[in-house]
């Protein structure tokens, strides 16, 4: 048991280092009181695989640093019923892409209902180019490479064959029918089923032929989404084969469907938002929760005394790894996100103040400590369980509701709160409980006044028997 919370010990403190490395700031002068002599700069850089993260700052949303709110309305009017979640979905990935493109920092694109979608550009007042690039129907292409005379290299151009009419076309995403994914019957890895029309089949029969064993590319808005090797002669059907994962094969269906469903749009509804709070008051919305956490720490300290010292030292812990979460996933931090988190803190506050009265009850009964740490822990846990429960419950509405009808502060408060009470249960249950454990086993604890009894029962209290957690 020794060895096991000794573990458990020393990981906790590992984890706070490395979350502590995430979230600190690059000027801690602006955030912490005398904090010019602290480290700055990006410092962590971490790659794991295929996936790299670079510290940076958190992800804000357009009520702390401004920007545009657009509300586009799709015309799914050519579109038939059981495609529009599709048509959508690909829409979504196309605006995505557009965005992306035009160098806007940390976009939000998401639907509102079955046929609008919300465009949010932090940071970008001057829209009239993102919003006509926007505004564009998607379009695919078919190309094939040629090599330039001039510089020997090979280049993409557009494929273009012979159609029923004698008459040169290129082959576009008007000629393409839909894409599905399937299943390879001999592997089983997922592969792309395509389709074209009458008129789409003999362009691309002519194409395939004269593009075997090499590259044909299909382009959605000028940028290449898959470059197959062409294996064989293919007119009206045909699939895409290789090391597709089931989401990657997924994404390029509903690309290639992008750009093959005529859905345009239109701007129903623009809005300038003015950040509501500068980076000055940012700062100083920081400092005020800091005085804030630091009158909680107060009235714990001198109302719980020793339980109350740990519990400060487990609610930091807990900031930490709520906001290395915050930065890691990312979360777009709002004026809302952050009233959530807020809020979490204080949940996580109350799930120490209800183990710690137990514990009372306990000791004044006769229990060791040790015991009474136990059943303090034990006995708040079905509370603490049954009331977070609840507000998960709650914070997984807000967000179905924030999603469906495209209220993203909603979504934000949710998303923090739920985030929030999750990391707080792990901070109260966990961390609370190893800190206190960790300070008995070390005899440095075994007055009851370091727990905050009545001053007839200060009288040292046996610390022998082993804690069964």
């Amino acid at each position: 048991m020794r060895r096991n919370l000794l573990i458990t010990f020393i990981s906790i403190v590992i984890l706070s280092f490395f979350a502590l490395s995430v979230v600190w700031p690059h000027n801690p002068e602006k955030y912490i009181p005398g904090g010019g002599a602290l480290p700055q700069g990006s410092g962590l850089n971490l790659k794991v695989g295929d996936t790299e993260f670079e510290r940076g700052g958190f992800k804000l949303g357009l009520d702390l640093v401004g920007g545009t709110h657009l509300l586009l309305q799709a015309d799914m009017s050519k579109v038939d019923q059981p495609d529009r979640a599709n048509a959508i979905s690909g829409l979504i990935r196309v605006i995505e892409r557009r965005v992306n493109a035009y160098g806007v920092s940390e976009p939000i694109v998401q639907a509102q209902g079955e046929d609008r979608v919300i465009v949010e550009l932090p940071g970008v007042r001057d829209v009239e180019e993102a919003i006509s690039l926007i505004g564009e129907t998607a379009q695919m292409d078919f190309r094939e490479q040629v090599r330039n005379a001039e510089t020997n290299q090979l280049e993409w151009v557009v494929a273009k064959a012979k159609g029923s009419d004698g008459q040169e076309k290129a082959l576009t995403g008007q000629y393409f029918k839909r894409a599905d994914v399937t299943f390879d019957q001999t592997t089983g890895t997922p592969q792309i089923a395509f389709q074209f029309n009458d008129e789409g089949a003999k362009l691309f029969e002519e194409i395939t032929r004269r593009n075997l064993q090499k590259q044909v590319g299909i382009f959605l808005d000028g940028e290449p989404i898959s470059t197959p090797v062409v294996e064989a002669v293919i007119s009206a059907q045909g699939v895409i084969h290789g090391r597709f994962t089931l989401d990657e094969a997924k994404n390029l269906a509903i690309q290639m469907n992008a750009g093959a469903l005529p859905v345009p749009v239109q701007v129903v509804e623009q809005r300038d938002v003015d950040a509501t709070l500068g980076s000055d008051s940012v700062a100083k919305s920081i400092l005020a929760g800091e005085i804030g956490l630091l009158m909680v720490a107060i009235f714990m300290i001198v109302y719980y005394r020793l339980p109350g010292l740990l519990a400060t030292l487990a609610l930091g812990v807990y900031t930490l790894l709520a906001l290395a979460e915050f930065k890691l996933i990312p979360v777009t931090l709002t004026l809302a996100g952050i009233a959530g988190f807020i809020l979490s803190i204080g949940m996580a506050v109350d799930a120490n103040i209800l183990i710690f009265e137990r514990m009372r009850e306990e000791m004044r009964s006769g229990k060791t400590l040790g015991a009474s740490i136990d059943a303090g822990f034990n006995r708040a846990w079905s509370s603490i369980r049954d009331s977070n429960i609840s507000t998960i419950i709650t914070c997984v509405i807000l967000y179905w509701f924030g999603s469906n009808y495209g209220a993203s502060m909603v979504m934000g408060f949710a998303l923090t709160l739920g985030l929030g009470v999750v990391t707080s249960m792990f901070s109260a249950i966990t961390v609370t409980r190893t800190f206190l454990l960790m300070m008995v086993r070390t005899g440095l604890a075994t007055s009851s006044w370091l727990f905050g009894l009545e001053k007839s029962s200060t009288a040292a209290m046996p610390a022998t028997q082993e804690s069964r957690g």
